[in-house]
C-alpha cells in the first residue's frame, strides 16, 4: 500500500514566467517533464532557508537525475531579485545545478498557493501534485516519497528514465568569483573571503595581484595546509565573514585570521604563515531550531543547549555564520548566525561558544538581547564614538529587514538591541534623511569610520550609504556598485585621507572610492517598496490555524525526547491577536483577530521531528545496533492579513501534507 501523503488529485498548474536559466535557452513545459517525478523549488535567493534547501537538495538530485528533475521557481521578495541578470548571477553563484524558472510576476508563485519561501512542491511523473512542504529539513522525506513514486511509476510503465533539461552554463574565468568579505593584512596586503571559488585569495595592496590562494578552490570540509602530495588541501564551502585576531592572541590560539565557512556552519582559524586551516567552531552540520543533536559530543548522549550554556565550540552545530568581529568588550568574537537569526560569543581562549542575543524568531524587535528579534544578520563591526575609540558596541547589518541595527552593552542584562535604520521585513527601498523614515535594501555590510558614523554595503541597491548617528541623517556616498557586500575603510600612509575598499560581490573585484572630505554624501529618494506578496483576507474573530504534517513514507512522528512538534503564534502589531499568541505542541490552534486592527502580519513558527521507522530482523525484532535517523522539518511564515468582513476563518499552512 502507498504511504505518500495523501493529497486531493490534483493537476499540477502549468510553470508560466518571463524565462529559463540552465536549459541552454528552451523554454519547458509541464508536458516535456511527463515521466519525470518533479520537485518544484520556490525560492528566492536573499533567503538564506532557501539556500539550504539548496544544499540539502544536492545530493538527491545528482544520485536520481535519472528519474528525477528539481525545477527552481524563483519567485523574488526584493526588487533587485526581479532584475535578471541579478537571477543570473544568483544561480551561478550558488552553484545551482537544475533548471530555474524566473517568476518576477509570482504568477507560478500564486498558482501552486505558496505562502513561504522555500516551498517544495512533487509532482507525480503523470502530472498530478501528490506532496507540498515549506521550509528546511525535508530532504529525506523528499527521498523517501520519490523512491516511492519510481518504484510505483516503473511497475505502471509511466516512468521515463534518462537525461533532464538541464543545461549547464559555462562560467568565465576570474580571479574573484563572488567575493564576500575582506579584511586588510599587517604590511597592505588583502585578505578576501572568495565565496565562489570555496577559498581565502591574498591580493597585493592594489586589490588585484593574486599572491596566493589559502584552500584547495574545491567544495568541502577539510582541515589542512596547502597540499604538497597531489591531495586536496584545506576545503571550504562558501566562506564569507573575516576577521584578523588581536594581535597579542595569534601565538597562544595559532591562527592569525577567523573565518565564517559559512556553507560547512562552522568557524576556521588560519594561520597565515603556514596556510594551515584549523576548525575552531562547528561540527559541519547546520544547528536546527528544536533539534535534538545541535550539541553532542563523541560517544555522547545528544543534549539541547540554551542561553547560558557552554559547551566546546566544536561540539556545537552552527547555521550559516556570516561574520566575525572581535569584540574589546566581551574579550571575544561576536558572530552574525544568520541561518538561526542570532547572535553568538566564541571566546577563543576558554574555548566556548554561547548565545548573546536572539530568540530564533525572525523580524525586528529591540529590547535586551533576550528578546531581541533579528532577521539574517550578516555584517558586523565595533561601533567607535565621535573620537574613533571603541565604545563597547556593535554595529550590524541585518539583511531580510534591510535594517542597521547596534547593540550595546547593558548591564545584568548583557546587551540592548535598537534599530537605527530600517521598517521591517516587508518594507525596503532607497531613501534617504531622516533615519526613522530612511531605508534600505537588504545590507550585507558595514564599516565604521574615524568620527563614529558608519558606511553601509547597501548590497541590492548598489551602493554605500552612511549613518551619522549624531544627526541621525542617512546620505548616500557612492551608487551603481555591484551587489556590494562589505566595505573596508583604508587610511593613507600619513592618516590622512580615507578610502573605501568595496568588495563588489557580482562584479567579481574590489573598487577603491574616495571619501568626500566633509563625508557629506547625497541625499537621494529612490522610493519606497514594499514585499508584492498578496494579503490574504481574514475574518475578524475565530480564525482557525492548521499546519499540516504528515511523516515521510518509512517515518513516524517522534517523541522520545519530549513532544514531537511545536507551533509558535505572533503578530505584527501585536494587538492583531486578541488570543492565540504563544508557545503549544498542537499543530492547529483557534486565534482571535481583533476587528479593530485593519492590517498585520501573523507570525508562525512550526516545527516537526521524524524518525525512521526501526527495521525489523529475520526474527521479527528490532535489528541490532542499528539506530533511527531523525529528521526535523521547520519553517517560519510572516503571513500578510488584512482584516475583512467576509475574509477567510481558515488558515492553512502546510508544513508538510
Amino acid at each position: 500500500m502507498s504511504t505518500t501523503p495523501a493529497l486531493p488529485k490534483v493537476r499540477a498548474s502549468e510553470l508560466v514566467g518571463r524565462g529559463w536559466l540552465n536549459t541552454g535557452g528552451r523554454k519547458i513545459t509541464l508536458a516535456d517533464l511527463r515521466g519525470k517525478v518533479v520537485v518544484l523549488d520556490f525560492w528566492t535567493f536573499c533567503c538564506l532557508n532557501c539556500l539550504h534547501v539548496l544544499d540539502e537538495l544536492r545530493e538527491l538530485e545528482e544520485s536520481r537525475r535519472d528519474e528525477l528533475v528539481i525545477i527552481g521557481v524563483h519567485s523574488p521578495k526584493f526588487a533587485h531579485e526581479a532584475d535578471p541578470d541579478a537571477l543570473a548571477a544568483a544561480v551561478e553563484r550558488y552553484d545551482v545545478r537544475h533548471p530555474v524558472l524566473d517568476d518576477p510576476e509570482l504568477t507560478t508563485w500564486d498558482a501552486y498557493a505558496a505562502r513561504a519561501w522555500p516551498t517544495l512542491v512533487v509532482v507525480d511523473p503523470e502530472g498530478y501534485v501528490v506532496a507540498q512542504m515549506a521550509g528546511e529539513g525535508h530532504a529525506s522525506a523528499v527521498a523517501a516519497i520519490v523512491d516511492e513514486l519510481v518504484a510505483t511509476h516503473a511497475a505502471k510503465g509511466t516512468l521515463h528514465r534518462g537525461d533532464g533539461p538541464y543545461v549547464p552554463p559555462t562560467p568565465e574565468p576570474s580571479t574573484l568569483r563572488f567575493p564576500a568579505k575582506a579584511v586588510e593584512l599587517p604590511g597592505g596586503n588583502l585578505l578576501v573571503a572568495d565565496a565562489g571559488h570555496h577559498s581565502l585569495a591574498e591580493l597585493a595592496p592594489d586589490g588585484e595581484t593574486l599572491v596566493r590562494r589559502i584552500g584547495s578552490g574545491e567544495r568541502g570540509f577539510v582541515d589542512g595546509g596547502p597540499s604538497t602530495d597531489g591531495s586536496h588541501g584545506a576545503q571550504f564551502s562558501e566562506p564569507n565573514g573575516l576577521c584578523l585576531v588581536p594581535v597579542e592572541l595569534r601565538e597562544r590560539l595559532g591562527y592569525d585570521v577567523l573565518v565564517a565557512d559559512t556553507v560547512n556552519h562552522a568557524l576556521r582559524g588560519v594561520h597565515l604563515g603556514s596556510g594551515r586551516v584549523y576548525t575552531v567552531a562547528g561540527t559541519g552540520r547546520q544547528y536546527m531550531i528544536g533539534g535534538q543533536e545541535n550539541v553532542a559530543a563523541p560517544g555522547e548522549a545528544p543534549q539541547a543547549h540554551g542561553r547560558d550554556d557552554q559547551y566546546p565550540p566544536t561540539w556545537v552545530n552552527l547555521s550559516s555564520p556570516w561574520d566575525v568581529a572581535w569584540s574589546p568588550d566581551l574579550a571575544a568574537f561576536v558572530v552574525a548566525m544568520a541561518g538561526s537569526h542570532t547572535l553568538w560569543v566564541f571566546d577563543p581562549e576558554q574555548p566556548s561558544l554561547r548565545l548573546l542575543a536572539g530568540t530564533m524568531n525572525e523580524g525586528l524587535e529591540d529590547g535586551p538581547g533576550a528578546d531581541a528579534w533579528f532577521a539574517q544578520p550578516s555584517g558586523l563591526t565595533p561601533s567607535l564614538d565621535v573620537d574613533g575609540r571603541p565604545d563597547g558596541g556593535m554595529w550590524l547589518a541585518d539583511a531580510e529587514t534591510s535594517a542597521l541595527r547596534r547593540t550595546a552593552p547593558d548591564g545584568a542584562a548583557g546587551i540592548r538591541v535598537s534599530t537605527a535604520v530600517g521598517q521591517g521585513l516587508f518594507d525596503f527601498g532607497h531613501r534617504d534623511g531622516s533615519a526613522d523614515q530612511a531605508l534600505l535594501q537588504h545590507p550585507l555590510g558595514v564599516a565604521t569610520l574615524p568620527d563614529g558614523s558608519v558606511v553601509v554595503a547597501d548590497t541590492y541597491n548598489g551602493a554605500l550609504r552612511r549613518y551619522d548617528p549624531v544627526t541621525r541623517e542617512v546620505t548616500t556616498l557612492a551608487t551603481g556598485l555591484a551587489e556590494p557586500s562589505d566595505v573596508v575603510v583604508q587610511a593613507d600612509d600619513d592618516g590622512g585621507t580615507v578610502h573605501l575598499l568595496v568588495v563588489e560581490s557580482a562584479a567579481h573585484r574590489l573598487t577603491r572610492i574616495a571619501l568626500p572630505a566633509d563625508l557629506a554624501g547625497e541625499v537621494l529618494d529612490g522610493g519606497a517598496h514594499r514585499v508584492a506578496r498578496t494579503a490574504t483576507d481574514i475574518a475578524p474573530g475565530a480564525l482557525r490555524l492548521d499546519v499540516p504534517f504528515t511523516p515521510a513514507p518509512g517515518q513516524k512522528l517522534d517523541d522520545r525526547f519530549g513532544p514531537s512538534t511545536e507551533l509558535r503564534v505572533s503578530a505584527t502589531p501585536p494587538g492583531l491577536l486578541l488570543d492565540g499568541a504563544g508557545v503549544g505542541t498542537a499543530l492547529s490552534r483557534v486565534l482571535r483577530i481583533d476587528p479593530d486592527v485593519a492590517e498585520g502580519v501573523l507570525h508562525v513558527t512550526a516545527k516537526a521531528a521524524s524518525c525512521d521507522e526501526m527495521p525489523l530482523g529475520p526474527d521479527g525484532e528490532p535489528a541490532p545496533d542499528v539506530f533511527p535517523a531523525c529528521h526535523l522539518a521547520q519553517q517560519d511564515w510572516g503571513v500578510p492579513v488584512c482584516v475583512a468582513s467576509g475574509g477567510a476563518s481558515e488558515l492553512c499552512l502546510p508544513l508538510r501534507g
